[in-house]
């Protein structure tokens, strides 16, 4: 023992009780280490009588007999020294420099103190070669820190029993795991223990420390639980950063490092989801076959093939390819779990609510059974998270979570309880379900389930739209009775095609089985006419609706909330079809009587307050829409909280009413923090996040701000396209609020197509009439205006007036929009007698709506008084700007 100890280099004991699969690939996360393949150690030597000789050196490079040594002896002490020996990490290690120095700090205090460090993630994540390099790393000291190391597989516990027999082998002082143990505790020098492939939950660690207080051990796992062998000591090994996944696969592929290769790779290692492991068979396939250029297109026609396909030419011990590493893990799992994994490979890998199974279990709990039949396999998987009275179980739940958890096949968000999955975990757990369509029919009813109708799940709703894309296929695979459900999560989600579509079966269904009359069959009815005026189909939903109300009358009375809804819902597709005056007395009743019945703080009341506000806007009285929106925000502050939906749709109304009385410094912060609010809620794609972004580009538009509001509204017009079509109205109105920047930006020629297309999209969807289309030929004539074309502008101005006038009156500040561009027109044309009674009008009419200071009647103001130069009226000329440069002071 004294020579043993007084020997000052390093000795590799790479004791192996099977091979510890192989440490995985380099790059920064290599593999996990693979199942153990048994003891290479000659079982014959274990029934030798084994005693320990003094005479015995132990060497680095192995033992040398001296006189006098039984030389069975040397040869079985030999054979363990070249089995224990640590081999090098791979030699295209790359990256994991923050979880390196994270273990060289904290091996680095206390020494001659016991260290335990955990590293833990997904199988092929690299746990293994990121422990070697850290030896490697320590070993490079002038005085190596770790003078004795053993790698231990503790894939199960006959592996490692067998490791600890063969430590004792090795130092000569007996051939059982005890023995093995007793030596680790009387051994003073800096020894580490590598616990490799410790995967299995069921297997308790603790046993094979050795009980004292020095030593180091390191753990390789993929279960997250044993951190708490090292609470403060630990590493979640995750996916490689960017460019050490793309050196990683350059160097394995054997590809020198250019703009282009490293552009390829780049899209190879995203589309890998940066695991380590599936980067070494990419790089080793692209060797082979010298395809970096076209292996994306041949991965995505054979993704499994490939994961699964091993490598002529290896980089270190690591036996298994990603899909068998992680099947290695999955056939570990319970019947319940594993199907539990199956079910959510089916939706998107990411923010799984968990809430999901609990509803659908409640769900189960409430059903009459009268569906029991086809949902039978749904009902018998969640029969597994139900206590025999029939309640919700959480505890079951989460015991189904930690066991799949324990391989790190699924992670847990406890904040937002959600799970997520590895995105090519995800990939493999799809490629290898036995019975997909079945699978998927189970997770479909558990979705639908799961769906409640209340507006206070509307978040749970769009939160499920990534995962019903993932899932469902095609609308005929969703049961009838699910259909409103997946027809709402469109609906909210402004997937209104596809809520459309459903809703329409929904209404055949009702009538079919329920009558014409029935209230289920006018709800239907009422919700497809609400998807179309969604689609900007008001000439559809007016009919529609238009029933509704008369049925509800019939049936329910003037005043029951169901009629007032019906109402509503007319007067809301009036306004879209600009008829406000006909819309206007229709929301006066339905807030005043919501008021009498509900109360004045009702939630449906606040709405039909806030639909009469949004009404006024449009008819130009801004003054009194204002403190009707000022109170419905306050009191949707007070009722929902600030971040609710409702809240944030009140705070956008008041802030629209804001800018249109010509105060954008109220209007912006307002809008900055919906904008904000819609996509952390509902995501950057949402159609209320679009209308929120188009509404700050069109306050910073007014504020003069072109150059900030153009890429936002270049934005709101490419995704509007992509979700409603290039003929939708609020299509078009992105279109139309571009070129309006684009004017002001001087891109004249840039805008003028835009505005040509707007014009004759809204005759066609809208007439001829519409305020819609009034707005797009007045944009028309004031671009044609400003590339000179004042005869061609003309003609378009007047039309914009007169049809104003009938339409709106003659005091409604479009109307008087559209009077100042004719204005300005003639003036261009040298019309200056024609131009100035209209100025004057403009003028008057502002001051009284809009107050003397309002940025509208200042233009107005100015405008007027450059007619009066033109006009050689000096004096009056000069007193307007005097009044005019005396309000911009103040």
């Amino acid at each position: 023992m004294s020579a043993r100890a007084s020997e000052s280099h390093t000795i590799n004991n790479h004791i192996y009780g099977g091979v510890g699969g192989h440490g995985g690939a380099g790059g920064q996360q290599g593999g996990g280490g693979g199942a153990g393949e048994g003891s290479r150690i000659n079982w014959a030597i274990e029934a030798e009588n084994i005693t320990m000789h003094n005479h015995f050196q132990i060497h680095g490079s192995g033992l040398e007999q001296q006189q006098g040594i039984n030389a069975s002896e040397v040869k079985q002490a030999k054979t363990a020294l070249n089995l224990v020996r640590c081999p090098p990490p791979s030699q295209i290690f790359q990256g994991r420099q923050d979880i390196l120095e994270k273990m060289v700090e904290y091996f680095s205090k206390h020494p001659g103190q016991r260290h335990i460090y955990i590293l833990h993630g997904l199988g092929g994540s690299g746990k293994t070669q990121i422990a070697l390099k850290f030896l490697e790393m320590m070993n490079r000291y002038q005085t190596p820190r770790f003078t004795k190391q053993f790698f231990i597989n503790a894939s199960s516990r006959q592996t490692l029993d067998t490791a600890f027999k063969n430590i004792a082998i090795a130092q000569r002082i007996g051939n059982t795991p005890e023995d093995g143990l007793l030596w680790l505790i009387s051994e003073f020098e800096e020894w580490m223990l590598l616990f490799d492939n410790a995967d299995d939950p069921s297997i308790d660690l603790f046993p094979f420390f050795p009980r004292c207080t020095h030593g180091n051990i390191i753990i390789t796992t993929r279960n997250p639980q044993l951190a708490e062998h090292g609470p403060r000591s630990h590493s979640r090994v995750g996916d490689m950063d960017e460019t050490s996944a793309i050196d990683l696969l350059l160097l394995r592929a054997v590809t020198d490092k250019t703009i282009e290769t490293t552009e390829r790779a780049s899209e190879i290692v995203k589309e890998l989801s940066y695991l380590p492991l599936a980067i070494i068979q990419a790089g080793a396939y692209i060797s082979k076959f010298n395809c970096l250029h076209r292996y994306l297109s041949i991965y995505r026609e054979n993704r499994a093939k490939l994961l699964r396909q091993h490598s002529m030419q290896s980089h270190d011990d690591y036996g298994w390819t990603v899909y068998t590493t992680w099947e290695i893990s999955f056939r570990q799992l319970s019947k319940a779990a594993a199907q539990f994994l199956r079910l959510c490979s089916l939706l998107n890998h990411d923010s799984i609510p968990e809430a999901i199974f609990e509803q659908a279990a409640a769900w189960i709990i409430n059903d009459d059974g009268q569906e029991a039949q086809t949902l039978q396999e749904a009902r018998e998987y969640l029969y597994n998270f139900l206590s025999d009275p029939g309640t919700w179980e959480q505890q079951s739940f989460m015991d189904i979570i930690a066991e799949i958890q324990g391989y790190s096949l699924i992670n847990r968000h406890d904040i937002r309880d959600t799970l997520s999955i590895h995105p090519l975990v995800h990939s493999w757990c799809r490629d290898t379900l036995d019975d997909e369509p079945r699978t998927r029919e189970c997770m479909t009813d558990i979705v639908g389930m799961s769906v409640q109708l209340a507006e206070d799940a509307y978040l749970f709703r769009i939160g499920l739209m990534s995962h019903v894309d993932s899932l469902v296929q095609a609308s005929a695979t969703i049961k009838p009775m699910f259909q409103e459900k997946y027809a709402r999560i469109y609906y909210d989600s402004g997937r209104f095609n596809e809520a459309k579509l459903l809703e329409l079966l929904v209404l055949e269904r009702q009538k079919q089985l329920l009558g014409a009359d029935h209230p289920d069959t006018l709800s239907a009815m009422s919700n497809l006419a609400f998807t179309y005026r969604k689609l900007g189909r008001y000439q559809e939903a007016e009919p529609l609706e238009g029933i509704v109300l008369e049925k509800r009358k019939q049936l329910l009375g003037a005043d029951h909330p169901d009629t007032l809804l019906a109402i509503a819902n007319l007067a809301a597709t009036y306004c879209k079809l600009g008829r406000y005056q006909e819309a206007e007395p229709l929301e006066g009743i339905v807030l005043e009587k919501r008021k009498q019945l509900l109360g004045a703080d009702h939630p449906h009341t606040l709405l039909a307050m806030g639909n009469l506000a949004a009404t006024y806007h449009k008819l130009g009285r801004y003054q009194e829409a204002e403190p009707l929106e000022g109170i419905v925000l306050e009191k949707r502050k007070q009722l929902l909280g600030a971040d609710h939906p409702h809240t944030l749709s009140a705070m956008a109304n008041l802030a629209a009413t804001y800018r249109k009385l010509g105060k954008y410094q109220e209007a912006e912060p307002l809008e900055g923090i919906v904008l904000e609010k819609r996509k952390q809620l509902l995501g950057a794609d949402h159609p209320h996040t679009l209308w929120a972004m188009g509404n700050l580009a069109s306050t910073y538009h007014k504020l003069g701000r072109y150059q900030e509001a153009e890429p936002l509204e270049g934005i709101v017009l490419k995704k509007r396209k992509q979700l409603l079509g290039a003929d939708h109205p609020h299509t078009l109105s992105a279109m139309a609020n571009l070129a309006a920047t684009y004017r002001k930006l001087g891109r004249y020629q840039e805008a003028e197509p835009l505005e040509g297309i707007v014009l004759e999209k809204q005759k066609q969807l809208l007439g001829a009439d519409h305020p819609h289309t009034l707005s797009a030929m007045a944009n028309l004539a004031a671009t044609y205006r400003k590339l000179g074309r004042y005869q061609e502008a003309e003609p378009l101005e007047s039309i914009v007036l007169e049809k104003r006038k009938q339409l709106l009156g003659a005091d409604h500040p479009h109307t008087l929009s559209a009077m100042a561009n004719l204005a300005v027109t003639y003036c261009k044309l040298g019309r200056y007698q024609e131009a100035e009674p209209l100025e004057g009008i403009v003028l008057e009419r502002r001051k009284q709506l809009l107050r003397a200071d309002h940025p509208h009647t200042l233009l107005a103001m100015e405008n007027l008084a450059a007619t009066y130069c033109e006009l050689g009226r000096y004096r009056e000329a000069e007193e307007l700007q005097a009044l005019h440069d005396k309000h911009v002071r103040t």
